[in-house]
C-alpha cells in the first residue's frame, strides 16, 4: 500500500476562477495500493476541488487544450503526461493559456 502523497496544487492565468478563485492548494491524496499518477490526480481534482464549469479544466480524461501543466517547474510534456507518477512533496501548476469571454 503507498503511502498518502502531500501535494501543493495551484492554478493561474484565470484556471483559480474554477477553484473558487484560491490560487495554492495544499492537499494530501489518501493512500492507495497503486502509485498515484496524473490520470487520476485530474479525476481527483474534480470531484474533491473543481466547484464550477469543469469544461474548462477537463477534456476527456486530460486537461483541455490550453492548460499549461507543469511539475516541479517542468512541462508536464517532458515527465509523461498522464503517465506521471506523482511523488510526495510534487508541486503541480496548471496554468490557463486561454483568455477572453
Amino acid at each position: 500500500m503507498a503511502a498518502s502523497v502531500a501535494l501543493q496544487l495551484e492554478f493561474g492565468g484565470g484556471a483559480e476562477l474554477l477553484f473558487s478563485g484560491q490560487k495554492v492548494h495544499h492537499v494530501t491524496l489518501p493512500s492507495q495500493s497503486e502509485p498515484w499518477d496524473m490520470k487520476q490526480l485530474l479525476v481527483w481534482i474534480q470531484q474533491n476541488l473543481l466547484k464550477e464549469r469543469p469544461e474548462l479544466f477537463v477534456q476527456g480524461q486530460s486537461v483541455r487544450p490550453g492548460i499549461l501543466v507543469l511539475i516541479n517547474d517542468a512541462d508536464w510534456e517532458l515527465m509523461g503526461e498522464l503517465d506521471y507518477q506523482i511523488q510526495d512533496k510534487d508541486n503541480i501548476v496548471f496554468i490557463s493559456t486561454l483568455h477572453g469571454g
